[in-house]
């Protein structure tokens, strides 16, 4: 690196810890005129990334806060600088590499270098201000497990049942299909207590975190904690950073996000009906009716989800003990990652329609096996 462009950048860099935008507009201005500056300014940013995957955080929850203060333009810089920085390593974590699939691709870069430099900048001053976060996983670099082969049979047949339950149009076949996966999972999970109880292995809980996001985000972390906590797992909000981390056995932390996700898509498209028969009734579409149909909805499925576990768990009576010990567990690691949780009191505007229709578009997600879809 030249003695020049270690200037620039210094004096550029300076601008990421000031509180005005006229110092960014000069430290852009700056790179702007100092093309040999561009190659350290990429170099900078990748380890921004690096430092932040040492304190916690992964691609996607970097993604998501730069979606919430910033624009597309620094998302596609964003996006280029964590396949760039992440391409380093031979081998990623598994949620890691699903979460670059996700990505966009990068975008070619602007002409116009001052409002390249501008958004890098803006970028980066984000970068730097994010907090430590706990962590819930490896980090590239580390040793990893070995990689299991291709998807388990079991969350392969769960992810077919709630694909179909999305795309069916008839509630009695969703009812079905979403009652057989929740089934699966409460049966997976008893699996998963015969392997320990036959042959202990250290296996300790585990966490990930799931994006909870705006609109109704309060109502989604009702729903995201009642299908964590009916599948064994724990889910704690971060409503400053738009996600819950669900603590929880490995082998239940992908159906809770898989079970979580479908009901999320199920629940959205019945508020949607329910609206447009709202409207051909002469009402108006309001906010307070979709927080109410959502908090409804999330309500009820929690009471159905922890139904149907207690009643495949009580199939097999000699695990009981032993599905109590990792629940203690898990509420044990929930408690180390997270000792200052405080309880949240529902905001949302009251409308009774709302209320009524999603406690309705939850009885119809039918969650009891026996029912085999049809509704009495």
């Amino acid at each position: 690196m030249s003695t020049g462009e270690g200037t620039t950048i210094g004096k550029a860099f300076e601008a990421l810890y000031a509180s005005d935008d006229g110092s960014l507009d000069t430290a852009a201005s700056l790179l702007a005129a100092d093309p040999g500056a561009d190659a350290e300014l990429t170099r900078r940013g990748e380890e921004f990334l690096r430092t932040l995957w040492t304190r916690g955080w992964q691609p996607a929850d970097v993604v998501r806060m730069a979606r919430r203060d910033l624009s597309e333009e620094h998302i596609r810089v964003l996006t280029g600088l964590i396949r760039s920085e992440t391409a380093r390593y031979g081998t990623l974590p598994r949620r890691w590499q699903a979460q670059l699939d996700a990505l966009d691709a990068v975008p070619t870069r602007s002409t116009d270098r001052f409002s390249y430099a501008t958004t890098v900048l803006e970028l980066y001053r984000l970068l730097v201000r994010l907090p430590r976060l706990d962590a819930v996983g490896p980090v590239p670099g580390e040793t990893l497990p070995p990689a299991a082969a291709g998807e388990p049979r079991m969350l392969s047949r769960i992810r077919a049942l709630l694909a179909k339950a999305e795309a069916t149009g008839y509630p009695e076949e969703a009812e079905a299909l979403t009652a057989k996966a929740q089934e699966l999972m409460a049966r997976h999970s008893l699996d998963e207590v015969t392997l320990a109880v036959g042959a202990p292995s250290p296996e300790t809980p585990g966490a990930i975190r799931i994006g909870v996001e705006p609109p109704y985000e309060q109502a989604k972390a009702i729903l995201l904690d009642a299908v964590a906590t009916a599948n064994h797992c724990r889910a704690v909000w971060n409503e400053a950073y738009g996600f819950s981390t669900v603590v929880g056995f490995e082998g239940d932390l992908d159906p809770v996000e898989l079970l979580y996700t479908s009901l999320l898509v199920q629940g959205t498209a019945a508020m949607t009906r329910a609206e447009a028969e709202q409207r051909a009734g002469g009402r108006k579409r309001t906010k307070s009716f979709r927080q109410s149909f959502l908090l409804a909805y999330a309500n009820r499925l929690g009471t159905r989800l922890s139904t149907t576990s207690r009643r495949v768990a009580a199939e097999t009576p000699t695990l009981l003990p032993a599905l109590a010990s990792r629940d203690l567990a898990v509420t044990t690691r929930t408690d180390e990652l997270f000792p200052e949780t405080r309880a949240t009191r529902v905001r949302a505007a009251w409308d009774e329609a709302g209320w009524t229709h999603g406690a309705s578009a939850a009885d119809r997600a039918g969650l009891h096996p026996n029912r085999r879809g049809l509704r009495g």
